[in-house]
């Protein structure tokens, strides 16, 4: 166990659970550390963004950057909550296997899923990662992340199978494509004779959060079962973008249809 790191949680913990700007004496006191070793752990946790001097000299407060990120756990929790009813649903209308997934660096984890009936369907994991940009969840993500974090991809991405995307630039314009479209679709692309088709979910300020989507074999996504089911699963996203707040008029994809 890395001790000085659980030293410098311990005196973040007890700076945050304080109403009040809290002392070097008294928090060596609380946590039986020397005040020289704390005084060190408060200007790495100034540094670090996570605390800051107090209104009276000698103490120190936590900045917003803890509710910063526990807002994003939180978003998290709420969406899988928000998304049952949806996944239910879609899952009905598709007899396929649905995902709610995240972005995490380059993959997806799925939050959430409800199994196919059909004895041949695609098997995942709650908790489970994929490459974002072989599966439709993750392609339908990093459509609408930034530009400069997409131009930062390696030129050449990983390609499980045949039908992957193996370039950034052939990734780019599938992800325009994307956009455009209001869905993704994996066409084989992380696993042999596994497809999928994806759309984004927005929290209340317009910025992505999540993708709901449905998968399975692809001898079951023909195109005219793709058009169908890309505007089941955009609806769905739309029925959860509104349940997180979402109140930009339409959904592009949605709006000319």
């Amino acid at each position: 166990m890395d001790t000085t790191l659980l030293k410098g949680l311990n005196v973040l913990e007890a700076v945050a659970r304080s109403r009040t700007p809290r002392g070097v004496s008294e928090l060596a006191r609380e946590l039986e550390l020397t005040k020289s070793n704390v005084h060190r752990t408060l200007q790495t946790l100034i540094a670090a963004g996570y605390v800051r001097p107090g209104s009276v000299a000698g103490t120190y407060e936590c900045t917003l950057k803890l509710f910063e990120m526990a807002s994003g756990v939180v978003a998290r929790i709420d969406v899988r909550q928000l998304a049952d009813p949806f996944m239910q649903q879609l899952a009905r209308l598709t007899k396929e296997t649905i995902h709610l997934a995240i972005l995490e660096g380059m993959d997806v984890i799925y939050l959430n899923k409800i199994e196919s009936p059909q004895p041949v369907r695609a098997y995942s994991t709650i908790g489970g990662r994929a490459p974002a940009h072989c599966v439709a969840s993750g392609k339908a993500l990093l459509a609408w992340q930034g530009e400069a974090l997409l131009r930062e991809l390696p030129a050449r991405l990983p390609s499980p199978t045949q039908r992957s995307i193996a370039s950034r630039d052939a990734l780019l314009e599938e992800l325009g494509r994307v956009r455009r479209q209001g869905f993704a679709v994996n066409r084989g692309e992380w696993r042999e004779g596994v497809g999928g088709v994806a759309a984004i979910v927005f929290d209340m300020h317009g910025m992505p959060v999540a993708a709901i989507g449905m998968s399975g074999p692809v001898e079951r996504l023909r195109p005219a079962s793709v058009r169908k089911y890309s505007q089941l699963v955009m609806e769905a996203a739309l029925g959860l973008s509104r349940s997180l707040g979402y109140s930009q008029p339409g959904y592009p994809p949605l709006a000319a249809a």
